[in-house]
């Protein structure tokens, strides 16, 4: 068990994101990269939502997974991005003890939904491969809403548990945070208090998370395959791939990621530039998402352009 700490107990009521300055020498480079893609991000999510919505034929459950995904990047991605950007360009770097708490709430609420959002994907996409006589029934609209539903109550729960053990924590010393968002990791650093606890919890909670949603995928996905190579016809199994290459894309990087970062030992994450992988499952992949299905999905491809082509005939 490691030992209390000896510091200043004086209460903080205040945080100090530190940001990349450790990194980078000017906090210019990194506010514009996010501007930009943070920008990419709400008009790329934003238009795929709307593509879905508007278009009929789209009513499907692979494409209201794929709508509520990229709702929940909007979010995540908000979560973050705004405040990062402020910190970046004004030089103020404080969030205050209960903002800092709200952050990384909705941090591991957004993370988590879409852990077991991409694990209720792969599931409809076996569905629809494996037992296509029975994906009308077992994929209804009340089904995919109960599975969105239950996603979100689970990101909910590991919330709540994560941040009411983070910030029950003592915080009497040192307040800079060394990251661009509170994380938990760096966060439960700065305590005064003996953070044993809070390390397992947050290792066997994140471990179990993305270990269970990782196999549905895993399982899922071999069961795909299996049925995909058993088609006499290469054009079928052409057809058959395309529907989950995107996906298995997606799954590939957000757990690579994740895992990297909370499902490993504190002292041997501690080794590795948690900023820069931060940065990929943060910014870059929710900028991703929508270009990752649109480009490589000929339904969304051709709404898009009959979209557009509307519009150009209204005005």
């Amino acid at each position: 068990m490691a030992p209390m700490r000896e510091w200043n107990h004086t209460a903080v009521m205040e945080f100090f994101l530190l940001g990349f300055e450790n990194g980078l020498g000017c906090q210019m480079i990194p506010s514009v990269l996010f501007l930009v893609i943070y920008t990419v991000t709400v008009l790329g999510n934003t238009t795929l939502v709307l593509i879905v919505r508007v278009n009929s034929h789209l009513h499907t459950p692979m494409y209201f997974f794929l709508m509520n995904l990229s709702l929940l990047d909007l979010c995540f991605t908000s979560t973050i991005t705004p405040k990062a950007m402020a910190s970046f360009l004004s030089g103020s770097k404080a969030i205050s003890y209960n903002e800092c708490a709200t952050q990384f709430f909705l941090f591991c609420l957004f993370l988590t939904t879409e852990g077991f959002l991409l694990a209720g994907m792969a599931f409809d996409r076996y569905t629809a491969i494996c037992k296509p006589l029975l994906y009308p029934v077992t994929m209804s609209k009340w089904v995919c809403i109960q599975m969105v539903v239950g996603s979100y109550i689970c990101g909910c729960v590991n919330a709540m548990v994560q941040t009411g053990f983070t910030f029950k924590l003592q915080y009497c010393g040192r307040n800079e945070i060394d990251h661009f968002f509170c994380d938990g990791p760096p966060l439960i650093s700065l305590s005064c208090s003996d953070t044993y606890v809070n390390n397992l919890v947050m290792f066997t909670l994140c471990g179990l998370i993305i270990a269970s949603t990782a196999l549905i995928v895993l399982i899922s996905y071999i069961y795909i395959i299996s049925t995909v190579l058993r088609i006499s016809s290469a054009e079928g199994r052409h057809r058959a791939f395309s529907t989950c290459t995107s996906h298995m894309l997606l799954v590939t990087l957000f757990y690579g990621t994740t895992a990297f970062m909370y499902a490993q030992p504190t002292w041997l994450s501690s080794l590795y530039p948690r900023k820069a992988v931060s940065v990929f499952y943060t910014f870059v992949i929710p900028m991703l998402n929508p270009f990752i299905y649109s480009l490589r999905n000929k339904d969304v491809k051709e709404a898009l352009r009959r979209t557009m082509g509307h519009k150009s005939l209204t005005k």
